[in-house]
């Protein structure tokens, strides 16, 4: 009785060294190495194998194995031998003298014949089977206990295999997922998919090709709303820093204090609210690309501490000793006239000139007005998206209005009216009359807006697209709203095209 209590409390001995081992640190590996010699010096089970369980073909490779000059690339297959039958049947078994097993065999050629060996399988939910632990008790006594605590570390094992697996497949999905997010991004914002083919922007498209290739800082300028944080995104993707990481921050949004904790990251304790160390936007855009927007509101204080990181990419966290060197790449944009800053002592000159290394002037829509119709049919996509898939048509009739106007809101400003136009549309149809509702005529009309050569959407009558109301709007417009010309465009009498227009619900201009 004194020895099965000692047998007991040396059991739960081991019990707790296992548990604890398997909570460690150590990886999957050390963790079962370590087990296996716990088990051979303090429980007298020796020569412990562990094999796990390839998932592709089911076979039971060796992951580790205590003693020396043992092959440690033995496979079993299921079915062969006694680990294969532990392996079918998903359950202990135990041979009194491995002489007398016919289905031991021997392959590692440690065990002794006249001794004990012990099969556990490592069992998770539902009573899979990812492995096997085995070892070979030191004499026959007490069997049945040894096997129920082989049983009792299997379960330990298996549990901790299965929750290392369980975070490999999630971890392997992320990685995955990211990779595909990370493929979606560089198609998204490749260079053809920026909207554009007016002589303003094909220029910038030569500029940003070329840019792409070289780790320079960019400023980006331009008018609010042109695009200048797509081509930033497009210059990060097609860059040889695109598998690194893209931060932004806007400029004007923070004070001069939170812009330093932010773009710098401050230790613990730097100012009241710091709780801990945080890493700032230069020290995670590390490889990678920062866009720094509206750069020309930052205060003069803090133009100069910008000015160091961009020269020796060197800085120190807010409260911190320590400098930090990091190696990111640079896109600025800013909507001021720096130059004008920098004469009235509003702007460093010496950091106007390291921001300025390769300008990228954005041209307003206005003066890219030939570009209107392939920008809002694009928007248009995306707020169809944003209203649950809904179709919206852009008729040629709300076209030749959108280009008369002078877009000083620039892209921003088309979607936001081509937005209220989709909300305005009963039908998802958006003609001359929504567009009317939305009071852009009315404001082209109070800008006095003339259109320019290129804004003038010349339609031909013969296109068999265009539906009759379409047809008799643009001959309308065409002729200055005067139905006597426009019946003579679409070879008609003054009666029919006044008939066309009262049966169309046409709301005639007045002139």
């Amino acid at each position: 009785m004194s020895e099965r209590l000692l047998l007991v409390e040396s059991e739960l001995d081991t019990l707790f060294l296992v548990s604890q081992l398997l909570n460690s640190t150590h990886d999957l590996r050390m963790k079962l190495k370590g087990i296996l010699e716990i088990l051979h010096k303090r429980s007298g089970l020796h020569f412990g194998m562990i094999t796990l369980r390839d998932l592709d073909d089911d076979s039971l490779s060796i992951c580790e194995v205590y003693g020396d000059d043992v092959d440690r690339s033995v496979r079993y297959q299921p079915g062969e031998g006694l680990m294969g039958v532990i392996l079918d049947e998903g359950a202990t078994i135990v041979v009194e003298r491995v002489a007398d097993e016919p289905r031991f065999l021997s392959r590692l050629g440690v065990y002794k014949p006249e001794l004990p060996f012990i099969g556990s399988p490592l069992a998770i939910e539902q009573g899979e089977v990812v492995g096997i632990l085995a070892a070979q008790p030191c004499d026959a006594t007490f069997l049945g206990e040894r096997a129920r605590f082989l049983e009792m570390v299997a379960n330990l094992i298996a549990q901790c295999v299965n929750s290392l697996r369980v975070m490999e497949r999630k971890q392997s999905e992320l990685l995955n997922e990211r990779d595909f997010l990370k493929q979606t991004l560089v198609k998204n914002y490749r260079f053809e998919n920026i909207i554009g083919h007016s002589a303003p922007m094909l220029k910038v498209f030569d500029i940003i090709r070329q840019v792409a290739k070289w780790h320079t800082t960019v400023l980006i300028r331009g008018e609010s709303g042109t695009g200048k944080e797509v081509v930033a995104n497009a210059i990060h993707f097609n860059s040889a820093c695109a598998n690194g990481p893209f931060l932004k921050l806007n400029c004007a949004a923070l004070p001069d204090t939170l812009l330093e904790s932010e773009l710098f990251g401050h230790e613990k304790g730097a100012f009241s609210g710091a709780i801990g160390q945080r890493k700032g936007r230069f020290e995670l855009a590390d490889n990678g690309t920062l866009f720094l927007d509206e750069v020309g509101e930052i205060s003069a204080s803090f133009q100069a501490k910008l000015l160091r990181v961009l020269q020796e990419g060197e800085f120190e966290r807010v409260g911190g000793g320590r400098t930090l060197k990091v190696s990111v790449r640079i896109i600025a944009a800013t909507n001021r006239n720096l130059e004008k800053d920098v004469a009235d002592g509003l702007f460093r000159e010496d950091l106007y000139y390291r921001l300025n290394v390769m300008p990228i002037t954005m041209p307003p829509l206005r003066d890219r007005i030939e570009d209107v119709p392939e920008l809002a049919i694009f928007l248009l996509n995306r707020i169809s998206k944003q209203q649950g898939g809904r179709p919206l048509e852009l008729k040629e009739s709300a076209l030749r209005i959108l280009m008369k106007h002078n877009w000083s809101g620039n892209v921003r400003e088309l979607e936001n009216r081509l937005e209220r136009a989709a909300i305005m549309s009963y039908d998802g149809i958006i003609d001359r009359d929504v567009i009317i509702n939305t009071g852009l005529e009315d404001e082209i009309s109070l800008n006095r807006t003339q259109p320019s050569a290129v804004a003038i959407r010349m339609t031909d009558f013969h296109d068999e697209d265009l539906d009759e109301r379409e047809k008799v709007i643009a001959a309308l417009e065409q002729c200055g709203w005067v139905q006597a010309k426009a019946a003579r465009l679409l070879d008609m009498t003054p009666r029919q095209i006044a008939y066309r227009i009262q049966t169309l619900n046409i709301s005639v201009k007045q002139i």
